[in-house]
């Protein structure tokens, strides 16, 4: 059995993570609010292989390297900083991961405050849908120096398939962010593109094989026009709220940087309009039906 491994935050992306480095031969003491998560995690993991802390603190004093995946800055500072938090206790040679999109900026403070006690926190944010978290297959980068990194990477390969190192701690946030508003940018255009040639009576499939073969074929025009989108199913696996809260991060970068970001200004402005319409829990391919609803067309 590989040694013990801290883990908080059992959410739709944390809970197939942890599975994850069971599965692989990691122990684990998880620390997660929510009952049923906890039930989640234990149905099936092997005898000893899992324990169950109450705090934060609890889980720096069981292990070296201690994992974070939560939803936001907001979440990584309370259980850092807050009661029965990480940082009273983190000693030195210990590593943080956070593995959530959190603000760059607020990342590199996190970490200067960890370097203060002689630990480390890195970057590693992924991407991916839920599926690839399950099947261990994500996309990781990470940001932070060579040894941070040489610590964190065995963890790392047992949740994600491809480990892209980005730079210095904050640089693998800020790229996630930048990474989601392209993504966000290109659904936005793609569902544009198809409600206006709906208009046109022009048959949809042949505008999403016309894309796929030209030069605006994207992973939106690749993976959710013909399985999400036409079908109306709408289910792409990534919420509205989340790819809100990732172009708001692009936009404390934008902020941090001084650059008039005018399009990331825009797609901030629909994509909140959309969550005010539908709700942070809708599916962000949902977009298309905003926009039909927005103009007062429909399918």
């Amino acid at each position: 059995m590989a040694e013990m491994v801290g883990f908080i935050g059992l959410g739709m992306m944390g809970l197939p993570m942890a599975r994850c480095l069971l599965r692989r031969g990691r122990s684990l003491a998880a620390c997660d609010p929510s009952a049923t998560a906890r039930e989640a995690l234990a149905e099936g993991a092997a005898p000893g292989s899992l324990r169950f802390v109450g705090t934060p603190a609890e889980v720096a004093e069981a292990c070296d390297i201690i994992v974070t995946m939560l939803p936001d800055s907001r979440a990584v500072a309370q259980v850092m900083e807050g009661p029965g938090g990480l940082l009273a206790v983190l000693r030195p040679g210990q590593l943080v991961i956070d593995m959530g999109s959190s603000l760059p900026a607020e990342t590199r403070r996190l970490a200067a405050a960890a370097a203060g006690r002689g630990a480390a926190l890195v970057d590693a944010p992924v991407s991916g849908s839920v599926v690839k978290a399950k099947a261990g297959t994500l996309a990781i980068m990470v940001g932070g120096n060579d040894a941070a990194y040489a610590k964190a990477e065995p963890v790392l390969r047992d949740m994600g398939e491809t480990l892209i190192r980005t730079g210095a701690t904050g640089s693998a946030h800020a790229m996630k962010a930048l990474n989601n508003y392209v993504y966000a940018a290109g659904l936005l255009a793609t569902a544009e593109a198809l409600r206006m040639a709906e208009r046109l009576e022009l048959d949809l499939g042949i505008l999403a094989d016309v894309l796929n073969a030209s030069s605006g074929r994207n992973i939106a025009t690749e993976t959710k026009v013909k399985q999400e989108i036409l079908p109306g199913r709408y289910q792409g696996g990534f919420q509205l709220g989340l790819m809100r809260k990732d172009l708001e991060t692009a936009g404390a970068i934008a902020e941090e940087t001084g650059f008039d970001a005018q399009a990331l200004a825009l797609c901030r402005a629909l994509w909140n309009e959309a969550v005010a319409a539908l709700g942070p829990k809708a599916d962000n391919t949902e977009i298309h039906r905003f926009l039909g609803g927005r103009e007062g067309t429909s399918r």
